[in-house]
């Protein structure tokens, strides 16, 4: 447990605790999957979001702790965590769990998201309702989630994927002959295989439980979209079609010219002015609709 101060250079100063947790979900004769996070928690909260990272991303990466940082700054618990198979180890940076990572799926990830969220409620983070956030693939995951968990108050997504099911019909016939399927991390050059447990579930659950855009269709909380138009990773076309199914419950922001990481890279070198404008615009929703929720 450690308290910090929020940036003294901002108007409102104040005392934010910073907790640390680590929990471990037991899968009998099989190695445990280890969850690692941290809550930013202010004085005299107004509520509590959960923050959901991407495909080959990790709470510490980019934006992620400016983020949390803005958001209990404003008032809001915030709630980071590294899902058990994202592949980073102990020191929270640097991905020495390959095979954690080579075996994750999205099935494991909402687990993971309920195992943070049941943690969350456990140590009082959470009181009732909350908030959920996610970037790209943690986005598919947080719209799932926000479809099938009531307590979910308001949902804000950045680059989000509108499909679990990501993959060239030539790149799974070669999945299929070898059982893994390489994936390179553009920012290290690791290059980690990915096992074919995800495509069979993919394959088993894509039209029921792990169906995004049925989930996008069935949510009923407050939904801001955004994406970026020159988006490398996920094609804008995906935000337009969420935006379309979520309906009226939903807000698009599409940023012109701006890509998947939003203009953030790793380390956070310094924060963009496009950086800084969707960290205030993403704060400002969820201020606005989760102090109604």
């Amino acid at each position: 447990m450690q308290a910090v101060k929020s940036n003294p250079d901002r108007e409102n100063v104040r005392m934010i605790q910073l907790d640390e947790f680590e929990l471990w979900r037991d899968r009998g004769e099989e190695a445990p999957l280890i969850i690692r996070g941290e809550a930013r928690i202010p004085d005299n909260a107004s509520g509590t979001v959960v923050i959901c990272h991407g495909f080959k991303g990790f709470a510490h990466f980019s934006f992620f702790p400016h983020l949390a940082e803005r958001l209990a700054e404003a008032g809001y618990r915030a709630v980071t965590f590294d899902f058990s198979g994202s592949g980073v180890g102990e020191d929270r940076e640097t991905f020495t769990n390959r095979d954690a990572f080579t075996h994750n799926t999205y099935l494991q990830e909402l687990d993971d998201l309920d195992a943070v969220v049941g943690e969350a409620r456990v140590r009082d983070w959470i009181d009732d309702g909350y908030g959920l956030f996610g970037h790209s693939r943690g986005g598919g995951i947080a719209i799932l989630q926000a479809a099938r968990d009531p307590s979910v108050r308001t949902l804000v997504t950045w680059a989000a994927i509108s499909s679990t099911n990501r993959w060239a019909p030539e790149l799974v016939a070669d999945w299929r002959q070898s059982g893994y399927t390489p994936i390179t991390n553009a920012r290290t050059g690791d290059v980690i295989p990915l096992s074919i447990e995800i495509l069979h579930e993919v394959e088993e659950f894509g039209e029921s439980k792990l169906n995004i855009a049925s989930a996008a269709a069935d949510i009923d909380v407050p939904w801001l979209i955004v994406h970026g138009t020159d988006d490398e990773s996920v094609p804008v076309g995906e935000a337009e079609r969420l935006s379309s199914l979520a309906g009226r419950k939903s807000e698009i922001l599409l940023l012109e010219g701006v890509n998947h990481s939003f203009g953030g890279k790793h380390p956070l070198p310094e924060v963009t002015p496009t950086l800084d404008s969707v960290t205030r615009t993403t704060v400002d929703f969820f201020a606005k609709h989760l102090a109604k929720s």
